[in-house]
């Protein structure tokens, strides 16, 4: 078994090589045959969230290295345990990887999402940037029919978190506008998702001119380019009393501030993005305007259910893929951190 591992935060991933695990209990042993590469990704490695101010949230203390990062997976079941009783060797599927504690009281009515003590693969047990993974029990599997393994593995995180953050939206009218700040891999699965979840004309924002052009091509029905001098001007006409709702895919200061400064009346504005930064904001404007901001972490493992059965009803659209061998997954993420990526890049064994 292969795995690209980070053995010291802020350095380059190592290639290191193990024997094939043999699952125990409810383990499953599933060989990856696509994963996709996320910014979150990139938090791992570094060892930190960006608090602003100079400030850092260091996670790399509670994390034990090495540690395989990565995931977004997909793959063929191989092994299982004794106890792994709704698995099958030969089973094709997604690999939900946001895996509570199993004893807290979010945990027992299905709310992983929310576990305070998460055993996330890729970020608290090894995940998707390798040939192998171990998986905790069978329920983690999701069957992706209908699609190709490099489009199904992404929907465990982009997916799902474009899915979760468009749903917690209120209700909507044709008359009403949204605005996605941020046409990165989640955005563009958000844009495709978004005629499922919501009746309102989305509008995406970016300041890079090739994802705005995905935007466009992946179903937005307009495109800005959020650092543009005319920008005020351009929203005036597109949401003349500002954007019934937001969902920032970027979650920086810059951004979040954009969209708060264009956010109507009454509207509700979902952060999402983990770039970093403070929140700076006149407490009176939040119940003088009645807005809503809403934090929105991942998905849930039915919304990956959802998630796949609303891509199989359109499979190809939304967020375009370019594939690399896992050998190259230290170039990827050279070219992730430098924005240089459209969609998601998915590494394969």
């Amino acid at each position: 078994m292969q795995a690209e591992q980070i053995v010291a935060f802020g350095q380059k991933l190592e290639r290191r090589c193990y024997e094939i695990p043999t699952p125990k209990g409810t383990e499953v042993v599933v060989r990856i045959t696509a994963s996709g590469l996320c910014h979150s990704d990139l938090h791992v490695q570094d060892g930190y969230f960006d608090l602003g101010g100079g400030k850092k949230a260091n996670f790399g203390a509670t994390l034990k290295l090495p540690l395989t990062p990565g995931h977004e997976i997909a793959g063929e079941v191989i092994a299982f345990g004794p106890d792994a009783k709704d698995a099958a060797i030969g089973d094709r599927r997604i690999v939900y990887p946001w895996i509570g504690c199993g004893t807290c009281k979010f945990c027992t009515r299905d709310d992983e999402v929310l576990c305070g003590n998460k055993m996330s693969l890729g970020i608290r047990a090894d995940g998707g940037l390798a040939d192998h993974v171990v998986v905790p029990h069978p329920r983690y599997l999701v069957p992706y029919d209908g699609l190709s393994e490099t489009q199904a593995c992404t929907l465990a995180c982009s997916g799902i978190t474009s899915l979760s953050a468009l749903k917690k939206l209120p209700a909507m009218t044709s008359e009403d506008r949204v605005l996605i700040i941020g046409a990165g891999g989640v955005g563009l699965a958000g844009i495709g998702f978004a005629p499922e979840i919501t009746k309102a004309r989305i509008v995406v924002a970016d300041i890079s001119a090739e994802k705005r052009k995905a935007a466009l091509e992946a179903g937005a029905a307009e495109a800005i380019d959020s650092a543009a001098a005319d920008v005020k001007d351009q929203i005036k006409k597109i949401a003349p009393e500002g954007f019934a709702g937001i969902v920032d895919f970027v979650g920086s200061e810059a951004s979040v501030k954009f969209g708060l400064d264009h956010l109507g009346r009454g509207g509700t504005m979902i952060l999402v993005g983990l770039f970093g930064g403070t929140l700076p904001l006149p407490l009176p404007g939040i119940p003088g305007r009645m807005i809503t901001l809403r934090g929105s972490f991942v998905g849930s493992l039915e919304e990956m259910r959802e998630a796949a059965r609303l891509l199989a009803k359109k499979p190809g659209s939304g967020v375009p893929i370019s594939t690399r061998p896992l050998s190259e997954a230290n170039a990827a993420i050279d070219d992730l951190r430098a924005g240089r990526v459209v969609g998601r890049v998915v590494l394969v064994p």
